[in-house]
């Protein structure tokens, strides 16, 4: 299986943003999932997957365009943050960039995502790249405080920068099938946004199910959310292949219905090369190549671009080496 790397910032060239839909309850209450057919399906993903030698390296380097590269820690600091973005100006070690020949492709990742606190600074650091900053508002990670403050957030964010903002939802409006209420609220932060995209995180591990799971993604895209995402990383169960396939077939179910494409976001405990490979190609084979591009498909990660540096390096010279060779923040 093969796959062309492009410039990661001619991705989004002819795509149609979410307008957002009327909630149509009676297709929320037709959304079923069969969690055992789901895990069955998900323990071929990984086994079917044969990625080679030199198509290798071009997935992980994919894969690190798909990254939005994050630091969602209760000691962060202006330092930290600053470190990060020096990352991402050059994620990926001058003297493997050149081994490979990649250089003129201009690799970075998708974006940078941090607490609304560090928004100006991580967009001053990343002052002449073309990569965004991502701010977790709404009162990361449990959305728990009073609405008008969590709209709010999201303006302040977008006024000091973010182009992108990653809300989570009252997970208790999904177990107590408040369908209309989660609509409202999503629609609200879709309009606080404004031109940032939104990427509705619905917290899956604490939702119960997998059609739980399925019903609050469909909501949150009919409310206008650019992305779905599973997991703030603060839960005890984060992305799972499973929620994922519930989750994407949903996006696939949406975009029959309405020829709209929206993004998908795993996040939380994917810090293996391998595992980002797997969902790249869950990816791939539910929704198509044309979802393997940023605009449409993220990594939630912190750690990851360090084992995929490491990959790469092994790929180049056969040999693995330590962690503290490649700097992250």
């Amino acid at each position: 299986m093969s796959l062309k790397i492009v410039d990661s910032q001619s991705h989004a060239t002819g795509h149609k943003r979410n307008p957002g839909f009327p909630l149509d309850l009676d297709w929320v209450e037709r959304v079923r999932m069969n969690r055992s057919a789901l895990e069955r399906r998900a323990g071929t993903i990984g086994a079917r997957r044969s990625v080679k030698k030199d198509h290798q390296l071009a997935w992980l380097l994919k894969a690190v365009s798909l990254m939005d590269l994050t630091t969602l820690n209760s000691d962060d600091t202006q330092g930290r943050v600053e470190r990060l973005c020096a990352k991402a100006r050059n994620p990926i070690r001058a003297d493997l960039v050149e081994a490979m020949g990649v250089k003129k492709l201009g690799i970075t990742p998708a974006a940078v995502c941090v607490y609304h606190n560090f928004v100006a600074t991580a967009v001053k650091a990343l002052e002449g790249t073309n990569i965004p900053v991502a701010a977790v508002s709404t009162a990361f990670p449990h959305g728990l405080t009073p609405l008008k403050i969590r709209l709010a957030e999201i303006e302040a964010s977008v006024e000091d920068g973010a182009k992108e903002i990653d809300i989570v939802i009252e997970r208790g409006m999904v177990l107590s099938g408040d369908w209309q209420g989660l609509y409202d609220q999503v629609r609200a932060m879709r309009a606080a946004c404004g031109e940032a995209h939104i990427k509705t995180i619905l917290g899956t591990g604490e939702l119960a199910t997998l059609t739980n799971v399925a019903k609050a993604s469909l909501v949150c895209m009919l409310a206008g959310a650019d992305f779905i995402k599973t997991s703030t990383g603060k839960e005890k169960t984060n992305a799972t292949l499973p929620t994922s396939l519930a989750m994407v077939r949903m996006i696939r179910w949406f975009h029959e219905q309405t020829g709209i494409e929206i993004g998908y976001k795993p996040a939380g405990g994917i810090s293996k090369a391998k595992d980002a490979l797997t969902y790249m190609a869950l990816m791939r084979e539910e929704l198509g190549r044309n979802w393997l591009e940023p605009h449409l498909f993220r990594f939630g990660a912190s750690s990851l671009l360090t084992d995929i540096e490491r990959q790469i390096e092994h790929g180049i010279t056969g040999h693995y080496a330590a962690d503290y060779r490649f700097a992250m923040a």
